[in-house]
């Protein structure tokens, strides 16, 4: 006869799940950028954000450090492409 544990939840996948695709749309805006499409780069590390590798569940304050540098340095390089691309649209030689 066996038991079973009807206190067990399933197991959250989403962690793993965000990371996945976090490092996906990661991986292509680096792609992109390699290949000098700046348009395409930048609304794929937009998308990445959206996917927050780290525990979602854990509210700012309360991230390590590690995390949040990431997530701002992320966030920063994204804004730096909006700046570049409105630069070259508006200063095109």
């Amino acid at each position: 006869m066996t038991t079973t544990n009807e206190t067990a939840r399933p197991k959250d996948r989403t962690v793993l799940f965000n990371r996945i695709l976090y490092g996906t749309f990661t991986a292509l805006a680096v792609y992109f950028l390699a290949t000098h499409r700046i348009a395409e780069a930048m609304s794929n590390l937009g998308v990445a954000l959206i996917f927050d590798p780290f525990d979602q569940k854990i509210m700012w304050n309360k991230r390590p450090a590690y995390q949040q540098i990431w997530l701002i340095v992320h966030l920063s390089i994204l804004l730096g492409l909006i700046g570049i691309m409105v630069f070259l649209h508006f200063y095109k030689a």
